[in-house]
C-alpha cells in the first residue's frame, strides 16, 4: 500500500530527498553535494544537469528497501530565482543556471529603475528590483548566449526555476507553481498570472514561461525508465512550492501572523499575512506563500544573503574553524563579542536595505581581538540581519510577532537561537523534526494524494525541540543592536558605481 511521501529538497549546495511517514516522521533519506561555480566576482552559477543528477540520486537512496508502490507522492521545494533555460527538444541547458546569489545584472536593475519601472514592479509583482529575481537573469540569458533570443522568440527555449526543470525531467510537465513564480519579478501575485506587459519591457518571450499551477495538484505523474527511479513510474507529483514558502508551511504556520526564519546559506524570514497582499513600506517583499484548494496565502518576506555561509567562509576562507560546531565553542568561550562587529554583506545587502554595492566588512578590530570574538561576532551578525527583518515585518503587518519558529541548518546553534530570543524580546521555537522545508512540500503533496486530510491534522504533527526565551538584559541587547546599525552603514555603497 502507497503510505510515504517522498520530497524533493534541491537546495543551493546540495540536492536531497527524504521520504516521510503518515505521522511526519523521516524514513528514508538521500543527500548530494553539487558543484558550485565563481566565473567571476559576484558571479554564481551551478550546473543544470548535475542538479539533475544529484536530486534523482538522492532519491534514489531515499527510497532504497521501500517495496514497490510505497511512495502515494512526490513533492518538490527548491532554492528559489535560480534561473535555468533550455531547449524544449533536446532537453539540453542553453547555460549554466544563474543562482540567485549571482550579482552579475546589478547593472541591469539599475537601468530598470532609471526608466521608473519601480512602482509598476513593486505594485504588481510584490517585489523590488534587485539582481536577486530570475526576471533580469533570463534577460542576461537572451543578450549573451549566441542564438538564445532568436530560439526562444522562435519557441524553442523553456525557462523555469529550479521546481520547474526538476519536474519537467521527471514528468515532461512545463509548470511552476505560484510560490516560485512569484520570485521572478514577472508574475502578477493579485492575478495569479504571468504580466505580458512586464515580459514585453524585459525583452522577454512569454512562450518560454511555464504554466503557473497551484501548490497542491497533480502536474504529471513519473516517467518510466528514468535511472534509478524506475519503481516510481506512474508515482504523481503533486505538491511543489519555493524552499521558504515551504518551510512556512512544513512550521505549520497556518494562520496570519505566524512567522518562522530559515537559517539556512542565507536567511530567510516569512510572515503568514492571510488572503490579502499586504505591501511592504519597510523594505521587505510580498509573495504567495501557497494556493491550497483555491484559497491563496500571502506571505511577507525578508532575505538575508549571508547567514549560515557567513560560517562556512569562517571555516573554509579564513580557517580559523574546522567545523560549525567548533564556531559555537569559541562563541560560548567569550561572554562578548569585545566589541567586533562582522558585516557579512558579501553579496551585498538584502532586505530591508536592498544595496547591491555594499560589502562585507570587520569592524571593531583592537589588539585584543582574538578567534573567539570573531566566531562570536559571526553568530551575532547572523541574529542581527533577522532582527533588521522582524522589526520591519512589525512595521508592515501594524501586529506583534508572539513568537519565531526557527529551522534550517545553522538553526541546531543554541547560542544563535539564545541571541534571536533576546534580541527579538520573544519566545524562539526550534521543532523537534528540523527538516520544515521538506516537510512542506511532502505535506503538500500529501493533502493532494490523501495521506493527510486538513491543515489541522498536519498542526497536530508537528513538536517543538526547544523554545528559547530572553535572557539578557534589555538595554544591553538594544545598545548592540545600534552598534550594528552603525556598522551596516560604514558597510554600505562601498563598490563604486
Amino acid at each position: 500500500m502507497a503510505s510515504y511521501i517522498l520530497a524533493l529538497d534541491q537546495g543551493t549546495t546540495s540536492s536531497r530527498a527524504i521520504v516521510f511517514d503518515r505521522q511526519g516522521e523521516i524514513v528514508g533519506r538521500g543527500q548530494y553535494p553539487f558543484t558550485q561555480h565563481y566565473p567571476q566576482a559576484g558571479w554564481v552559477e551551478h550546473d543544470p544537469m548535475e542538479i539533475w543528477h544529484t536530486q534523482a540520486q538522492a532519491a534514489a537512496d531515499a527510497i532504497a528497501g521501500l517495496p514497490s508502490g510505497a511512495i502515494a507522492g512526490i513533492g518538490v521545494t527548491n532554492q528559489r530565482e535560480t534561473t535555468i533555460i533550455w531547449d524544449k527538444n533536446t532537453g539540453v541547458p542553453v547555460y549554466n543556471a544563474i543562482v540567485w546569489q549571482c550579482r552579475r545584472t546589478a547593472e541591469l536593475c539599475e537601468e530598470l529603475k532609471r526608466r521608473g519601472l519601480s512602482e509598476r514592479i513593486q505594485s504588481t509583482t510584490g517585489l523590488l528590483i534587485d539582481a536577486y529575481f530570475s526576471a533580469t537573469k533570463i534577460r542576461w540569458m537572451l543578450d549573451n548566449v549566441p542564438g538564445a533570443r532568436q530560439k526562444a522568440e522562435q519557441g524553442q527555449l523553456l525557462f523555469g526555476t529550479v521546481e520547474t526543470w526538476l519536474i519537467w525531467q521527471m514528468t515532461g510537465a512545463h509548470v511552476t507553481d505560484y510560490s516560485n513564480a512569484s520570485r521572478t519579478m514577472l508574475f502578477d501575485i493579485h492575478k495569479l498570472g504571468w504580466d505580458a506587459e512586464l515580459c514585453g519591457m524585459l525583452g522577454i518571450p512569454m512562450c518560454m514561461l511555464p504554466r503557473c499551477v497551484s501548490n497542491s495538484e497533480v502536474y504529471g505523474t513519473v516517467k518510466p525508465g528514468i535511472p534509478g527511479l524506475e519503481v516510481l513510474s506512474g508515482v504523481p507529483v503533486c505538491g511543489a512550492a519555493g524552499d521558504q514558502q515551504a518551510a512556512l508551511f512544513g512550521q505549520t504556520c497556518f494562520h496570519a501572523g505566524d512567522a518562522k526564519n530559515t537559517y539556512g546559506t542565507g536567511c530567510f524570514t516569512l510572515m503568514n499575512v492571510g488572503g490579502r497582499a499586504v505591501r511592504s513600506r519597510a523594505g521587505l517583499v510580498t509573495s504567495v506563500a501557497w494556493s491550497v484548494n483555491d484559497a491563496v496565502t500571502y506571505a511577507l518576506e525578508g532575505s538575508v544573503f549571508n547567514g549560515g555561509s557567513t560560517i562556512q567562509w569562517l571555516r573554509d576562507e579564513l580557517h580559523l574553524i574546522d567545523s560549525a560546531p567548533e564556531c559555537d565553542r569559541l562563541a560560548e568561550s567569550v561572554d562578548s563579542s569585545g566589541g567586533v562587529i562582522v558585516v557579512p554583506a558579501f553579496t551585498g545587502m538584502g532586505a530591508p536595505y536592498w544595496d547591491m554595492y555594499a560589502r562585507g566588512a570587520i569592524l571593531g578590530v583592537t589588539r585584543g581581538t582574538g578567534r573567539a570574538h570573531i566566531a562570536r561576532a559571526v553568530l551575532e551578525s547572523i541574529a542581527f540581519q533577522v532582527t533588521d527583518l522582524m522589526l520591519a515585518m512589525r512595521q508592515d503587518a501594524g501586529c506583534d510577532i508572539t513568537c519565531l519558529r526557527a529551522d534550517g541548518g545553522a538553526s541546531v546553534s543554541d547560542i544563535l537561537l539564545q541571541m534571536q530570543a533576546d534580541l527579538l524580546r520573544i519566545p524562539v521555537d526550534r521543532p523537534a523534526m528540523v527538516e520544515t522545508t521538506a516537510f512542506g512540500a511532502a505535506a503538500l503533496a500529501g493533502l493532494n494524494c490523501g495521506m493527510w486530510s486538513s491543515l489541522e491534522e498536519l498542526s497536530a504533527l508537528r513538536r517543538s525541540d526547544r523554545v528559547f526565551t530572553p535572557q539578557r538584559v534589555q538595554a544591553e541587547c538594544d545598545d548592540a543592536y545600534r552598534m550594528w546599525k552603525r556598522a551596516v552603514q560604514r558597510a554600505g555603497d562601498w563598490i563604486e558605481h
